[in-house]
């Protein structure tokens, strides 16, 4: 089908500005033109009028977990679902997040390997209403490290779908890199540090050699791939940093020198620095114990700090925001948080639109309202200077299809 959505603004990404009085011109699943509003519209072409709402590109979020329960703090909760009950839950996941305006997520990693390929592949197939996804499949972590589910009985062994992920030696990492890429994943998601939510692991203490890193780096790009690298403590950032990732997941304890690092390499950030809100009102009807609490209490302000600094320093910054430690569809929160830690709204959204497409490397299908891109088109009311509005997507369009439409 052919559409023309008018709007009386609409926000241009790649120029950084906001453009009022717009036809955005859609055939097929991707965006034709973007004319004056004045502009005839092509006979045969459906109109749809968006009134005073805002246009945006549909919105990105570099660090989501669609797989398991969301907003759950024990570990032992992943043991005692199925597979096949994890991925039926999951389908719930997608809905809400596409619908909250986010068209598009990198889904990093679950504990359970492989259940986010199959989402992933549900959704392509059109069987499931989600966002396009780019999947993880399993966490490369150390064997006793935070992408393994922590706590257990040291008796106790998981079945290898828990374990798929875990290694040893460099070798091990090459080995377990082909397996996962081999396994239907589009990127690899290394367990680089200690996690906050991860029982009995420190989030500043490095868990992967700079070597091991760097073995799983190259395995990767020789399918075209890249590495997120989950990162708190300041050695691990660094060590993943020097060994080519392409981007840096948490960032709490990132310093003067780690940024300096990723700017030199054009490393990304992606930092979820709004969710510990979310967890500190939330915490214990969640389930995170008091081990988990406190980690976050230490790591809150020392992230947003970095991530000021990073802001400030012309670091790349993406989108993240660890979607499925809280509820899903409460991503686009983490906006305001950004502004108020040195973004201003636009950047804010361009984090969140062509910057995160670019870290995914898919900035030549979505990122921006761009004929030859994807119509993955969302709308607010108000303007782009208000990004609490963001919390409130009225319409959603994914590759030329109206998945949500509270305007007319």
């Amino acid at each position: 089908m052919a559409f023309a959505l008018r709007c009386a603004r609409l926000i241009d990404v790649e120029a950084g500005e906001l453009q009022t009085d717009r036809t955005v011109l859609v055939e097929g699943e991707r965006i034709s033109a973007v004319r004056p509003g004045s502009a005839p519209v092509p006979e045969g072409v459906e109109v749809i009028d968006l009134g005073r709402a805002t246009l945006c590109p549909g919105l990105i979020d570099l660090h989501t977990h669609l797989i398991g329960i969301a907003a759950c703090g024990d570990p032992v909760q992943e043991i005692k679902q199925s597979a096949a009950q994890q991925a039926f839950e999951s389908i719930g996941h997608a809905r809400d997040t596409l619908l909250s305006g986010f068209t598009t997520v990198r889904d990093v990693g679950a504990f359970r390997a492989f259940v986010d390929v199959a989402l992933r592949d549900a959704i392509e197939s059109g069987l499931v209403l989600g966002p396009r996804m780019a999947v993880a499949g399993a966490y490369v972590t150390v064997s006793s490290g935070s992408g393994m589910i922590t706590g257990l009985a040291h008796d106790v062994e998981l079945p290898r779908e828990f374990r798929f992920g875990s290694v040893r030696g460099v070798d091990d990492v090459r080995e377990r890199v082909r397996e996962i890429l081999h396994g239907g994943a589009d990127l690899i998601k290394l367990i680089g540090t200690g996690a906050v939510m991860a029982t009995g692991t420190v989030p500043g203490a490095p868990e992967l050699t700079e070597a091991q890193m760097r073995a799983a780096v190259e395995e990767a790009a020789h399918y075209g791939a890249h590495v997120a690298v989950h990162a708190h403590g300041a050695e691990g950032i660094k060590r993943a940093v020097r060994a080519g990732a392409r981007s840096i997941e948490h960032g709490c304890y990132l310093d003067d020198e780690g940024i300096a690092l990723m700017l030199e390499h054009g490393t990304y950030l992606s930092c979820d620095i709004w969710w510990s809100d979310w967890l500190a009102e939330n915490a214990d009807a969640a389930g995170f114990d008091a081990e988990a609490q406190l980690k976050n209490d230490q790591a809150t302000e020392t992230q947003r700090e970095a991530f000021a600094k990073a802001v400030r320093a012309g670091v790349k910054i993406g989108f993240g925001t660890d979607a499925g430690g809280f509820p899903h569809g409460m991503q686009a929160r983490q906006l305001a948080t950004m502004c108020a830690y040195g973004m201003t709204p636009l950047q804010a959204l361009r984090a969140a639109t062509l910057t995160s497409a670019e870290c995914m490397g898919w900035e030549d299908r979505v990122g921006s309202i761009t004929p030859g891109k994807y119509a993955d088109l969302i709308a607010v009311p108000g303007t782009s200077d208000d990004v609490a509005a963001f919390t409130d997507v009225r319409f959603v369009m994914k590759g030329g299809q109206v998945v949500k439409n509270e305007l007319t």
